[in-house]
């Protein structure tokens, strides 16, 4: 369809990046302001705002996170790596912000503000996080090959080990836990996971980090007033299950073609522009609709396994990978809180909730991947 006709960088950028999964990304955003205006005219009607309050409060971030979706899509793997170190960097103390003086929203002391803005550090450091972890196995296997995970040249404490990489993630770890953030915690431990598992981690370990994973969450529900009372809910029907009730009901309303102008079970749905967006989207368009919305998801998911598998360089590998799980398994939690297959865990669904620290951290991310794919396969 396109023909190179003369050289620049802008040209080779256009001929050499990912143009498929560059054009679903575009294609998620769109899907995202739409529903910033149609979920969120609902929402601003119920804090007595004009029906644009939130499209309009949401717009510097689309604008922003459009930017840095091109820009770092253009950048080099060293450039790269180096806005992954910055990221982690500023996640880091802006998580310790919350560790000392919060912002908190809705009982959650995991947010910090700034000039009015409400930022999510769990959020914008998803990127640093997935490509530091990834450049980091990278190293350990150029160094230590195959034994990576079991050499004890590698667990030796120094500057660059395992011991090194863990007291980092730990104490993020431990910090979003006490927010508290059960959910941010098991997702960043399930993206570390299976990271770990496709640079070839043990299965036998591989059981332990579940059984860490399911141990973390055990204790969040003794320890944790309001994970416990939002499990008891939903097995036993008790409590504050009115979300999730009003979710569900949004979906069966919707039915396979959707109500549109004649939906208004959304209008009683508090978080309905952000974690129950997708019971917004069946509702007004039925469930044939949000399946193929399902299935753009789905294929995007694809486009980057794929990329990950044709992939030369072990880092991109895994930097790739990464982005996948970690698309994935947000996507899923998301999908089984607004079905009330498990309790509600206030996690957007990637690039269609409105919140500006995710989709900016979401669009840093795919501009990497775009950006190291590009390099990977052409340079």
């Amino acid at each position: 369809m396109f023909k190179r006709t003369e050289e620049s960088a802008l040209t080779s950028w256009f001929f050499e990046v990912d143009r498929k999964l560059l054009y679903m990304v575009l294609l998620m955003i769109g899907i995202g302001v739409y529903f910033a205006i149609s979920a969120g005219s609902v929402a601003a009607e119920r804090i007595n705002q004009p029906w644009y309050f939130f499209a309009l409060k949401g717009m510097p971030f689309y604008l922003l996170g459009l930017v840095v979706l091109f820009v770092t899509s253009m950048l080099s793997k060293k450039i790269v790596l180096k806005i992954a170190l910055l990221d982690v960097v500023v996640g880091l103390t802006l998580l310790a912000v919350t560790f000392v003086a919060p912002h908190t929203i809705k009982g959650s002391a995991r947010w910090v503000s700034i000039s009015g803005f409400n930022i999510l550090p769990a959020d914008i450091m998803k990127p640093g996080f997935i490509f530091i972890t990834a450049w980091f196995l990278a190293k350990m296997r150029e160094k230590f090959g195959d034994n990576l995970f079991v050499d004890k040249e590698a667990w030796k404490i120094r500057l660059f080990s395992w011991w090194s990489y863990m007291a980092v993630f730990l104490s993020m770890m431990i910090i979003i836990f006490t927010h508290p953030d059960v959910g941010t915690s098991l997702l960043y431990l399930g993206v570390l996971g299976i990271m770990l598992i496709i640079a070839g981690l043990p299965m036998l370990v591989v059981g332990g980090l579940g059984a860490l994973g399911g141990g973390a969450l055990l204790l969040a529900y003794y320890i944790m007033p309001h994970v416990h009372n939002r499990f008891q809910a939903m097995l036993n029907g008790t409590g504050d299950n009115y979300q999730v009730t009003q979710s569900v009901q949004a979906i069966q309303h919707g039915g396979f073609f959707g109500k549109w102008s004649d939906a208004f079970i959304k209008q009683s749905l508090p978080d309905s522009h952000t974690d129950f967006i997708y019971a917004v989207i069946v509702e007004d368009m039925g469930a044939i609709l949000a399946c193929v919305l399902l299935g753009l998801l789905v294929y995007l998911l694809k486009l980057l396994i794929s990329d990950a598998l044709n992939a030369r360089d072990k880092f991109v590998f895994y930097a790739v990978g990464g982005t996948a799980a970690l698309f994935g398994i947000q996507t899923c939690i998301n999908m089984v809180s607004t079905l009330h297959i498990l309790p509600p865990k206030g996690m957007t669904l990637p690039f269609i909730s409105y919140g500006g620290s995710s989709l900016v951290g979401f669009c840093l991310l795919f501009g990497m991947v775009l950006a190291v794919v590009r390099e990977d396969k052409w340079k």
